[in-house]
């Protein structure tokens, strides 16, 4: 099984419905030692940083084409606490509704990640932002100049 670095982050500015945009990095290792690199980010003209968070983990799933053993380092507590404190498998039992009883935000891309999430091997990693972290820096400079870009979608493509 392939093994691949994923790091991730989001950007809103006027969070919560500014502009905003995520950015993503795949790499892997192939079996001659070579590292392989992959950058993805993308902007929107309306959205939340939450939304961002979730949408570079979305894309960066989207590229993988096979069954992979992915470590995925985001500074997103609302990313990796979901999964490690296993707040989406309770949201699921409850019918998406979290234990204040008010509904989860974002559904739709949770689903998304999940169905996405499924044929690999997952380990969620925390990573603190700003904190001179390579490839969390280089995630933050690419969603912050798609969330500041003139290319902003009008809403957030699910591919």
């Amino acid at each position: 099984m392939m093994k691949v670095a994923i790091y991730t982050d989001g950007a809103a500015r006027g969070n919560p419905d500014g502009p905003g945009g995520y950015g993503a990095i795949l790499e892997y290792v192939d079996a001659k030692g070579a590292l392989h690199t992959k950058e993805l980010s993308a902007g929107y003209r309306k959205t939340t940083n939450n939304r961002m968070e979730l949408m570079a983990v979305i894309q960066a799933l989207s590229c993988l084409n096979r069954p992979c053993k992915i470590d995925l380092y985001s500074d997103s507590k609302y990313v990796t606490d979901a999964f490690n404190q296993r707040w989406v498998e309770s949201w699921q039992k409850k019918g998406w509704v979290k234990s204040d009883r008010k509904p989860v935000k974002n559904v739709d891309l949770w689903k998304k990640l999940l169905q996405l999430k499924e044929p690999h091997q997952m380990t969620f990693h925390w990573v603190k932002g700003h904190d001179g972290h390579p490839q969390n820096e280089r995630c933050d400079t690419l969603a912050t100049k798609a969330a500041d870009g003139d290319n902003l979608f009008s809403d957030e493509r699910l591919c």
